[in-house]
């Protein structure tokens, strides 16, 4: 679920960036009393995301409604007119842009996912994002990945013990890492280490880590640790994986691929308003 005190922050600032003294060019042909009415069109086939988001520019703007025929998560194609806006014509056109730019970068997430996620819907892997999300974005970018087919890891840095190679670096040791770890958080904390070796993998086990994530592995070299692994711990998977082979490290049995492209490199949804007509 979206938490709206956030996202109604992001936009007020984005608001804030767009037109620090007002929209002049709208301002000054538009009359302040006219009303429009104006549809949301698709231009692409995808995953729709994001539409309470782009409800709420125009709640925060006012004097605007909006009427979407299709939810989150589902599924639009090309030339679908998904929504309508209606209402004061200033504020139609001032929350345009910041109102779309939102609802197709969460499309955008959501269609990549949904593209990854299919390749491996045979196999009992589940694709996830990372932390490789924009900075102040990663409520929004978060929500799309799930709208999208895919499931989040930890949301934060606060939300679980991920044990990474400048961790092991500094602490002497996948095992004194692990240890430490245990030894200083609440025994409810799950704890993920990364590894990127068998050695590694061997040392992680004997000292009882929850998840192992493998690191840059190759999908054979993956499928060999999660048989070694042999449900001891919890397999993830991370690393140069793309949509084209993905399917092979779907395969290969771990119980999680993340994949950072889902959050970093996605396409954006192509979608415009148009149409706009006075009343």
């Amino acid at each position: 679920m979206l938490n709206y005190l956030i996202v109604d922050e992001l936009i007020r600032r984005a608001l804030e960036e767009d037109m620090p003294f007002g929209d002049i060019t709208t301002d000054t042909i538009i009359n302040e009393k006219a009303e429009s009415k104006a549809s949301v069109i698709v231009k692409e086939d995808g995953i729709i995301c994001g539409v309470s988001v782009f409800d709420r520019v125009y709640k925060i703007l006012g004097d605007v409604d909006t009427r979407f025929t299709v939810k989150d998560g589902q599924r639009v194609s090309k030339n679908d007119v998904i929504g309508s806006v209606s209402g004061n014509t200033r504020n139609i056109l001032i929350g345009e842009r910041i109102a779309l730019n939102l609802m197709q970068r969460m499309s955008g997430i959501a269609t990549t996912t949904n593209k990854y996620s299919e390749k491996i819907k045979n196999f009992k892997t589940q694709i996830v994002d990372t932390r490789k999300v924009t900075p102040l974005y990663r409520h929004l970018d978060k929500y799309s990945v799930k709208c999208g087919g895919g499931a989040n890891h930890r949301f934060s840095l606060s939300d679980a013990v991920l044990i990474k190679d400048n961790h092991i670096s500094a602490a002497g040791g996948v095992k004194e890492a692990i240890n430490l770890a245990r030894k200083n958080c609440s025994f409810t904390s799950k704890i993920e280490v990364e590894t990127e070796n068998s050695m590694q993998v061997l040392e992680a086990l004997e000292a009882k880590a929850d998840i192992i994530m493998l690191d840059n592995m190759t999908p054979k070299e993956v499928a060999e640790m999660v048989e070694f692994i042999d449900g001891r711990a919890i397999v993830e998977c991370s690393g140069n994986i793309t949509i084209d082979n993905i399917e092979e490290y779907g395969r290969a049995g771990a119980d999680f691929i993340s994949c950072g492209a889902l959050t970093h490199s996605f396409k954006i949804l192509d979608i415009s308003l148009k149409n706009l007509i006075n009343l």
